[in-house]
């Protein structure tokens, strides 16, 4: 995990962030928009700023079908801790939103709390995974639950924002540690659409309806409405990345998930089954039809050249302004035009088959053989090769 760093909700863009070396905390001012703007405006190139991309084009020998190994870590040890600061008081009616990058997949995760309450969801959590080991980890997770048992919260629900297709949610993991440790299992929520998706994988990769039907504790309408705490969320429906997308809004905060990137690489792909750029440039428009302070947190970073860091959020206004693929002049026949164009040049993410497999059992692996393996099927390509 490359960095846990905390957001307070109100206007305040204190942060913390660690190496890539060890957690090493310093504490960074605000950002203003105009230094923003002019990172976002950096080079882009275009061929690079996706690990997923880079990887699937480097040649790598592996097992096609391989046991998954699960690292061991003690009970009621965490591997990572979680240490954070803020110069602002929590201010009631407003969510405390802590963001961890999780740097070998790219991916943010979130943990969102109410702090009159302590109510608290975390939302796109990660199963750390190493494909050329197959050895499976919870250190990304254990340090959310570090952060969560300091902090005094309690779990109401984890939330994905759609079957992720490159990396492994670790939703399950945390739902049986939070309920030994908090007494209350929290419920994994998911838009109710996923039934679509979990049946067109669980038959590609030949695993049992039993295995993932059911899994999912909370499926959500479209604009249904819930709560964190006292803090009022809505699940908004933003199809085209994959059509069981959703993205949260709590308070004056969207996380987006893989809808909308930083404003210099535009949107996410949409050439995944069910996937639909028209579908996202709606999608884009409807979060972009917020008003212009809302925060957009998004569900991945992959940092272009003249760029640093990854960056957790901006706001809609930015992205009216500066989004290569959704700005305010870019119209839906441009976007499409564009967006194809992008997916055409992409490699399918590294985790791909790996992660939906995982993904669509809500983090759940697969059951053991009887000879106590776990195993995930990787297709074979022939690549023409017959006999």
């Amino acid at each position: 995990m490359k960095s846990l760093r905390p957001h307070l909700i109100t206007g305040n863009r204190n942060a913390l962030r660690a190496t890539t070396a060890d957690l090493l905390w310093t504490p960074t001012t605000a950002i203003p928009a105009p230094t923003l703007r002019r990172l976002s405006m950096g080079p882009w190139n275009g061929a690079a700023y996706s690990p997923q991309g880079r990887c699937s084009r480097r040649s790598q020998i592996c097992p096609r079908t391989s046991p998954v190994r699960q690292a061991q870590t003690p009970r009621g040890v965490s591997r990572a801790q979680a240490p954070y600061s803020t110069e602002a008081a929590p201010v009631a009616g407003k969510p405390v939103v802590h963001d961890a990058f999780e740097s070998q997949t790219g991916t943010w995760q979130y943990v969102v709390a109410d702090p009159s309450t302590s109510a608290a969801v975390i939302i796109d959590p990660v199963l750390d995974y190493d494909p050329a080991t197959q050895v499976v980890a919870t250190h990304s997770a254990d340090s959310l639950l570090a952060l969560v048992k300091e902090k005094g919260y309690r779990v109401d629900m984890i939330l994905e924002t759609h079957a992720h297709a490159d990396h492994l949610t670790s939703s399950s993991y945390l739902q049986s540690r939070l309920a030994q440790e908090q007494g209350q299992k929290p419920a994994i929520g998911i838009g109710k659409r996923i039934g679509q998706v979990q049946k067109v994988f669980g038959q590609r990769y030949g695993i049992p309806a039993e295995e993932y039907v059911g899994v999912f504790d909370k499926l959500f309408d479209d604009e249904e409405v819930f709560d964190v705490g006292t803090i009022r969320a809505t699940a908004m429906h933003l199809p085209g990345h994959t059509p069981d997308h959703l993205g949260y809004r709590i308070g004056d905060n969207v996380f987006c998930g893989d809808s909308l990137f930083h404003p210099d690489i535009g949107t996410a792909r949409c050439d995944f089954p069910g996937g639909s750029a028209r579908d996202l440039f709606i999608s884009g428009r409807k979060l972009l039809s917020l008003p212009g302070h809302v925060k957009i947190w998004t569900g991945h970073d992959y940092p272009p050249d003249g760029r640093d860091a990854p960056v957790p959020w901006m706001t809609v206004q930015d992205h009216r302004i500066l989004n290569k693929f959704l700005k305010d002049n870019v119209g839906e026949e441009e976007f499409v035009a564009l967006r194809k164009e992008r997916d055409s040049q992409l490699g399918e993410p590294r985790l791909l088959h790996q992660s939906l497999q995982v993904n669509i059992r809500a983090g759940r692996l697969p059951k053991p053989t009887e000879g106590g393996f776990r195993f995930l099927h990787l297709p074979l390509k022939l690549k023409g090769v017959k006999w």
